[in-house]
């Protein structure tokens, strides 16, 4: 009875407490698939890789920088698959602002446009025609003539740093970046 009785309670342990939204997406698929519903099935797993993207985005919130000295950051904001005006994918931003100046900087993660930036990233003359190239960490990026900063991280994230900030302040925020971390994002 004891042996019963504690294994009963192991597994009642290793059982969640309660399923999350992904988990029962995922299960409402499989029971909608089971009884031949293809098109609610479909519509659910649509809805659990939403889910999950959304999930992912709000991951790379975090390899938004802690503000410099004397600025503020904003609360960061995450969009997945519905940014829209950027061409879907995954992407987090924040506002950084020192009273006097305001600086915007967003990822952007796994998107056509991201994609489409790579062949500019690639191709040195297209580059020097954006802008000024910098390196900083072993990181390619560009200055624009309005002094903002954009680089493209492993071919998939895109950084884009604008506002009315000043260069070196958009550069030192660059530098902040956990470079490695979004390569393996």
């Amino acid at each position: 009875m004891r042996l019963f009785t504690a294994a009963t309670v192991i597994t009642l342990l290793a059982a969640p407490a309660g399923a999350d939204e992904i988990s029962d997406t995922l299960e409402a698929a499989l029971e909608a698939y089971r009884a031949g519903d293809i098109a609610l099935a479909k519509e659910e797993l649509d809805y659990a890789g939403q889910l999950l993207s959304q999930l992912k985005a709000q991951g790379l919130t975090g390899f938004l920088p802690a503000p410099l000295d004397g600025w503020e950051k904003s609360e960061p904001s995450t969009q997945a698959a519905g940014a829209a005006m950027f061409g879907g994918g995954l992407l987090a931003e924040a506002t950084y602002s020192n009273g006097a100046s305001e600086i915007g900087l967003r990822l952007m993660a796994d998107n056509p446009m991201v994609v489409a930036m790579g062949t500019a990233f690639g191709n040195a003359a297209l580059m020097g025609a954006m802008g000024e190239v910098r390196r900083i960490n072993r990181q390619k990026l560009i200055v624009t003539p309005e002094g903002d900063v954009q680089a493209l991280i492993n071919g998939r994230v895109m950084v884009q740093i604008e506002g009315d900030g000043s260069t070196e302040d958009k550069l030192s925020y660059f530098e902040a970046l956990d470079i490695e971390g979004l390569k393996s994002f």
